[in-house]
């Protein structure tokens, strides 16, 4: 039986300063010694770096626990009628949520791989913008990673159909975020399946922010004739769109620098030429860099031109001012009070959902872990 709390009362949390924390990636010890990735950053004790802005202050509240006892709470897709599925990553499961806090199991996904202490399995949803009876998800199997469609009827979950396959997948950095735009087409972030050299290479689907329609083909207005939207990614488990149209996207780094970027069409990240800032010509810059010791930024909502951003590592939720398309200095806020903080999503009410991730083999469960909290911004 799964544990849930229903509207737990109100807690008013102020402001935490920025939290740190000791692993890079989804908590695997960071390597210290000297890799691929240059060290062309800010040296891992430097601040989160960011473009001070005038943007008015956040007030970020607990407004209450809707559901817990979850198991590792991944993606999130809202229905129309506020009620959320929900993807349970190492049990391979979805869960349908209501605003009330009651908990429906809608069924197991086939082929869903996940471990505690890992980082596949059932991971990224998005409701089809055309039909809500649609679900797309994204799968760690044990041949892939691939992208999946079910139909959803009621509370019954159709089988899966493969929509795209062959992202290569290994024991860690599968990617694994779904969004649409709102023109229908579905942006996939890929890992490098622990390969960095996959990420340079523009004809693979690792390391990649892919842009698919629905069957699964490229879209037609791609910069390389095939599936790839931006490359010279490591790990991108965070994908929002701002009311300008611009896609930002979160990014695990490895020695020296976490990330928040925003993904252009044919850009080059720098994976694994470099990690931060400093790549130089012919490579984006990102608008965030957090040390890696701080953050392992995961999910991304974004409200009223701030991003929310989930720290897993850092422990909390953090809030960056957006300005165009520039950043402002981010802010910890609930630091420690939760732990490792991993999806982030816009709730049809204005309000933001958020997971945490203390089951998944690397963090401290709590009480009625995992949970997902209601944040009024």
């Amino acid at each position: 039986m799964q544990r849930r709390e229903l509207l737990s009362g109100m807690a008013v949390l102020g402001a935490a300063a920025l939290v740190g924390c000791s692993r890079s990636s989804e908590g695997e010890p960071a390597p210290r010694t000297t890799g691929t990735a240059s060290s062309a950053t800010a040296p891992t004790d430097a601040p989160p770096t960011g473009t001070p802005t005038s943007a008015a202050p956040v007030t970020p509240t607990i407004a209450s626990t809707v559901a817990s006892g979850l198991a590792v709470p991944w993606g999130i897709a809202f229905l129309p009628s506020g009620d959320a599925l929900v993807s349970q990553r190492d049990d391979g499961t979805i869960v349908r949520i209501g605003a009330d806090g009651t908990v429906a199991p809608l069924g197991e996904v086939p082929g869903a791989r996940g471990r505690a202490g890992g980082e596949g399995g059932l991971l990224g949803l998005a409701l089809s913008p055309d039909d809500d009876g649609v679900l797309f998800a994204y799968v760690s199997t044990s041949t892939d990673n691939r992208v999946v469609r079910m139909t959803l009827t009621g509370d019954t979950l159709g089988s899966p159909d493969a929509v795209l396959t062959g992202i290569p997948v290994g024991a860690r950095h599968h990617g694994g975020r779904l969004l649409f735009a709102p023109d229908g087409t579905l942006f996939v972030s890929t890992g490098d399946a622990g390969n960095g050299r996959l990420a340079q290479d523009r004809d693979s689907l690792a390391g990649k922010i892919l842009r698919i329609d629905q069957d699964g083909a490229p879209h037609p207005d791609n910069p390389f004739g095939n599936r790839t939207w931006s490359y010279g990614h490591r790990n991108v488990e965070g994908l929002a769109f701002d009311a300008g149209g611009r896609l930002w996207a979160t990014e695990f780094g490895d020695k020296s620098a976490d990330e928040l970027n925003v993904s252009r069409r044919g850009q080059n990240y720098g994976w694994p030429r470099v990690e931060g800032t400093g790549g130089g010509r012919g490579l984006v810059d990102p608008k965030v860099t957090w040390p890696t010791d701080e953050a392992s930024p995961a999910g991304i909502a974004i409200v009223d031109q701030v991003a929310y951003v989930g720290a897993l590592q850092g422990e909390c939720l953090f809030a960056v001012p957006l300005d165009g398309g520039s950043a402002g200095t981010p802010v910890a806020y609930f630091a420690g009070d939760y732990g490792r903080v991993r999806s982030v999503a816009a709730a049809p009410d204005g309000s933001v959902w958020v997971t945490t991730s203390n089951t998944d083999g690397r963090g401290d469960p709590r009480r009625a872990d995992d949970r997902i909290l209601r944040i009024t911004v």
